[in-house]
């Protein structure tokens, strides 16, 4: 019997708690909102000069992985084919 009391009474609390946190919504969704409007003021654009930068080092990047991954499956392709060969 007083454990179901206990239940009963922690149910009932976190029924409280929800009502509370339900009521307190509106005002945390203005505050979340306001928190955005500060960060995204103190946001800038990068320069015309930045991104061709950023782009350029990105563009490099790839192509120097696409050559490795190339060089590395071709390499692994003749192993895999001399492989094959000694077994036949």
């Amino acid at each position: 019997m007083a454990v179901e009391t206990k239940k009963m009474a922690n149910s009932m609390a976190a029924a409280g708690d929800f009502g509370e946190r339900m009521k307190a919504w509106p005002e945390r969704i203005k505050s979340f909102y306001s928190d955005v409007r500060t960060e995204m003021r103190k946001v800038t654009a990068p320069s015309w000069k930045e991104v061709r930068a950023t782009t350029a080092v990105v563009v490099i990047t790839v192509a120097i992985f696409g050559i490795y991954f190339y060089v590395i499956d071709a390499v692994i392709t003749k192993a895999v084919s001399a492989l094959y060969a000694s077994f036949k």
